[in-house]
């Protein structure tokens, strides 16, 4: 049978405009297509691969748990779950956890938790939940309807109720919004989709009184952010609040389908029995990867090489700046970096991103005028240099074609 991009259009959903190419193998930060070409990837699967493409550790780690366990199901405990909800607990000082599949899953879990610990404590009425423009939450309907971009919500019938958009950043619209009604305020330190845009501390020092003295709970969505992406185990680490829900999902396992949601025993215990469920969520082989993965990335060293990559990256792409006069800033924490582009190629980091592949240089956006770099955690300084210099070259046609 043979397999080509045209095999995407004749047998799946037309959701996705793939690039040209089929992946066959993929290894460390390097990708290969079925053709026998080879990509240096700065994107790791969405921020999923933290540990880069099929590393060996992890192999091993998953030819281990086969051989004892896959999956067994919810009406049972088994050690490798309890182990990972464990160090998670021990990690960031939450004493509840509960797994998913997805980051979708897991915010979808935390504004349920939200509405039923509002539900239980004050009634029907405080429902409201407060979101911000230009965010991201998921694809299930009641969190994308959560995710501040209309146009991913529109055009699927009515949307769930009592869910208010504001500016991102905006401490006075926040303390309009807010109110005895609210019963959850959910937002990104940093906003992914929505163009590598970081939370100011002083508006993150407002929203948490706020949401304290109104009795509504504070969810941090660190699909993206988390498990060492930003520099630190979570981003919340980096700002002066702490969430009273927390999201994780995309890093967790290392590439295997996880998600998870932190919260106190004092919201946790509004979830009994019969609330809420997963069939597959605290799969055991994803729940090994990712004990595996938070040992490795937890470490002091690690998170310390995380921001000096994150240094010689941003360093790099301005030094190339100077040559090309392309971007206004490079936005971000840690290994999500969002390069801005300068007025004069307003909407055009699609045609940026473009430009990469036919470098072999594997990148992605966020919103029009930011391409978005996510690579690998533990991506090595020559590795970045020769990405660098496949960016030159994208950059020098990039220029000469938008001149």
């Amino acid at each position: 049978m043979k397999i080509t991009r045209n095999t995407f259009n004749e047998v799946m959903f037309p959701c996705y405009n793939p690039m040209n190419m089929v992946i066959k193998k993929a290894h460390g930060s390097y990708i290969y297509d079925n053709e026998g070409n080879k990509y240096l990837d700065l994107t790791s699967g969405i921020a999923v691969n933290c540990l880069g493409h099929t590393p060996s550790d992890v192999q091993k780690v998953i030819k281990k748990t086969v051989k004892n366990l896959i999956h067994v199901s919810n009406i049972f405990c088994n050690e490798y779950t309890l182990t990972l909800a464990k160090k998670l607990v021990e990690k960031t000082g939450y004493q509840k956890v509960f797994f998913v599949n997805s980051g979708a899953e897991a915010n979808e879990t935390a504004l349920k938790l939200a509405r039923r610990v509002a539900f239980d404590n004050y009634g029907a009425d405080k429902n409201e939940i407060i979101s911000f423009v230009n965010s991201f939450h998921g694809r299930t309907f009641f969190s994308v309807t959560v995710g501040g971009q209309e146009s991913y919500s529109d055009g699927f019938g009515p949307k769930p109720a009592a869910i208010t958009h504001i500016p991102f950043n905006d401490v006075d619209a926040f303390k309009k919004a807010i109110s005895d009604k609210t019963c959850g305020v959910i937002l990104e330190p940093i906003q992914g989709e929505g163009g590598i845009l970081k939370a100011d501390d002083e508006f993150l020092k407002t929203v948490r009184e706020l949401c304290t003295k109104f009795n509504a709970a504070l969810i941090f969505d660190e699909v993206q952010t988390g498990v060492a992406r930003s520099g630190t185990l979570y981003a919340y680490e980096q700002t002066p609040v702490k969430p009273d829900i927390l999201t994780s999902a995309k890093g967790l396992a290392a590439g295997l389908p996880i998600g998870a949601v932190m919260t106190t025993d004092e919201f946790a215990k509004h979830f009994v029995p019969g609330t809420h469920g997963s069939t597959f969520g605290g799969n055991a082989l994803a729940c090994s990867v990712g004990s595996y993965v938070i040992d490795v990335v937890s470490k002091s060293e690690f998170l310390e090489n995380v921001k000096k990559m994150s240094s010689y990256i941003t360093d790099n792409v301005m030094k190339l700046n100077e040559k090309y006069n392309v971007f206004k800033t490079v936005r971000g924490e840690g290994l999500l970096l969002g390069l801005v582009l300068n007025d004069k190629y307003s909407g055009k980091s699609g045609v940026l991103q473009k430009k990469c592949f036919e470098q072999k240089l594997l990148t992605l956006v966020a919103h029009g005028d930011v391409l978005r770099l996510a690579p690998a955690l533990n991506i090595k300084k020559k590795t970045v240099d020769e990405a660098m210099k496949l960016l030159d070259k994208a950059l020098a046609a990039f220029v000469s074609e938008n001149a």
